[in-house]
């Protein structure tokens, strides 16, 4: 063993080490986090996609990162401050070349190198899956794949040496950035109204329908992704010690602001404080405090989750305005938030706080932070907004990047090859078991194919359009009632209860509304019988037609077999 890792590990904290695994395994769980809170964002024949879509980073961006994206961000550097070198390319000889720089850690280093490897892999996974909620339904998958290779070795890399690294040319410059509301949520908002630009907008954007499938799915993903801030904002000091239980504390009141200021706006504006609403401002209070964490009071991060759920609420309506299809508010929850949270460091960062901080304007140190914060946000979001661009284009002229409208459509099917469900949860009441897509009594006929049952006496065929089923009682009741056939389906029609629905403030036209379809074949004397158990186990709106002389179809075995 050398020296040098002698002396390493003799500085080593064990405590400060498990803080920060166990912070990159926070960090880790944001990922599926943030797949369940857009996928359940999104309809649901698209689900899979996006699910898709925001894992894919966990297998290559920890490729890229490994063999290239760590190096540049955090080994050695190249002109000035722009850019690191290639020594620790695929993380070789890392234990005896020249200790990396960690950021906001001063004196001796308290954690493994491979500790703040990991850690730092998360944030470059997580930071272009941030993407996917803007381009949702528009991106193809070996498109997406290629640009995510890219993007996490050509903008990504940069922006962290610049601001991680203690000699980026933006963290000489005195520009701080504490967790990344400049690194990640920035550079990520660049990047979407980049590819915004090239994929364009949905068919009908922005009067079509496009409202939650799940709504559940989306709040378990959103707790999720406030569980997992507390290691991507507590952890970033490398150190157990009271500037990571400050920055916990911050990212929790923070979000508990930002939420309650939308529901309240939104009970104001709207007449109702929605679930949706909820989570949506806590999302906006965790990125806007995120550049902050570590160098403000709890007051102070109280004051910015408030001023992060006023103005991210309020920039929904930059999507209207300026008449991009931002899908999921990428740009006004993430984007906004981050521009913000940074600005307003400037204004709140103490000191005394965090030793390696900066006095803001409210606490004497003058604009002179502020005015860096905001070259870095003018640098960062250019940066990544043209060289993403560039990406995005390339590849659309070459693999193509944009789906075609035509593929927008049971775009689960078209890439997955399946469905995320395989029947609606939500017309089924409480108490009741999936429903039956078909039933048959008959025994299994070997060769055999459906024939006219010439034999059969007067049968009709009801068709029922519904609300909700108690599915197993109207099974059992219908079978009871001499059902030959029994199927269910899921369907949409013109109602008239067709209604517009809101989704952060935006109104949705639903020309069609979900019903199911139940198909009873049954002999024409028991029809009523029928009837009645479809009126009994069902609720809601019911509507229907009876085709009287229906013709019901055997199985019989072909002849020579």
């Amino acid at each position: 063993m050398s020296m040098e890792m002698v002396l390493a590990e003799a500085v080593i904290d064990s405590g400060d080490t498990a803080w920060v695994l166990i912070s990159a395994g926070l960090v880790l769980f944001m990922v599926p986090g943030l797949a369940f809170f857009y996928s359940g964002l999104v309809r649901g024949s698209s689900a899979l996609v996006m699910l898709q879509q925001n894992l894919v980073p966990l297998g290559l961006v920890s490729i890229t990162w490994v063999v290239f994206g760590y190096s540049f961000a955090f080994s050695g550097d190249w002109g000035s401050g722009f850019l690191g070198d290639l020594r620790l390319f695929g993380l070789q000889d890392i234990h005896t070349a020249a200790a990396p720089g960690f950021h906001l850690i001063e004196g001796a280093v308290a954690v493994p190198t491979l500790a703040f490897v990991v850690y730092q892999m998360m944030f470059a996974i997580i930071t272009p899956a941030l993407i996917t909620g803007a381009t949702a339904n528009r991106l193809k998958p070996l498109g997406w794949a290629v640009l995510l290779v890219l993007w996490s070795i050509i903008v990504y890399p940069p922006i962290a040496h610049w601001l991680f690294n203690p000699e980026g040319w933006l963290a000489l410059r005195g520009a701080q950035d504490w967790a990344g509301g400049i690194v990640v949520h920035a550079s990520a908002g660049a990047a979407a109204l980049a590819i915004l630009l090239v994929v364009g907008k949905r068919p009908g954007w922005p009067n079509a329908e496009a409202v939650p499938h799940s709504v559940p799915l989306a709040l378990i993903g959103a707790g999720i992704l406030w569980f997992g801030w507390f290691g991507f904002n507590a952890g970033d000091g490398l150190a157990a010690d009271g500037v990571a239980a400050q920055a916990l504390m911050n990212t929790h009141i923070a979000a508990a602001g930002g939420m309650v200021v939308w529901l309240v706006i939104e009970r104001y504006t709207e007449g109702k404080a929605t679930a949706i609403g909820g989570i949506t401002g806590a999302v906006a209070g965790l990125a806007t405090v995120t550049p902050c964490a570590g160098f403000v009071s709890t007051f102070s991060a109280l004051a910015i989750g408030a001023l992060a759920g006023l103005v991210c609420h309020f920039a929904l309506a930059l999507k209207s305005i300026f008449k991009f299809d931002d899908a999921l508010d990428v740009i006004a929850v993430h984007f906004i938030g981050g521009i913000l949270g940074s600005l307003l460091l400037g204004l709140f960062g103490e000191k005394a706080i965090n030793s390696i901080g900066r006095d803001g304007l409210f606490f004497g140190g003058g604009a002179g932070l502020l005015g860096e914060q905001a070259l870095a946000l003018i640098v960062v979001i250019a940066f990544s907004f043209v060289v993403t661009w560039l990406i995005a284009t390339g590849i659309e002229k070459t693999i193509g990047l944009k789906l075609a409208p035509k593929d927008q459509v049971d775009i689960d099917r078209r890439q997955q090859g399946m469905d995320a469900y395989r029947y609606n949860a939500a017309f089924v009441d409480a108490g009741g078991a999936p429903q039956t897509s078909g039933f048959d009594s008959g025994v299994l006929v070997e060769g055999a194919k459906l024939v006219p049952n010439l034999g059969a006496p007067k049968h009709e065929l009801i068709t029922a359009v519904l609300q909700t089923i108690e599915s197993e009682k109207l099974r059992e009741a219908l079978l009871a009632a001499g059902a030959e056939s029994i199927v269910v389906s899921e369907a949409h029609v013109s109602a008239s209860d067709s209604a517009s629905l809101k989704f952060r403030g935006q109104r949705n036209d639903v020309v069609f509304t979900e019903r199911l379809r139940v198909e009873v074949l049954v002999a024409s004397e028991h029809a009523q019988a029928v009837l009645d158990a479809i009126n009994e186990y069902s609720g809601g709106r019911r509507s229907g037609f009876v085709q009287q002389a229906a013709e019901p179809l055997t199985e019989a075995a072909e002849q020579g077999s």
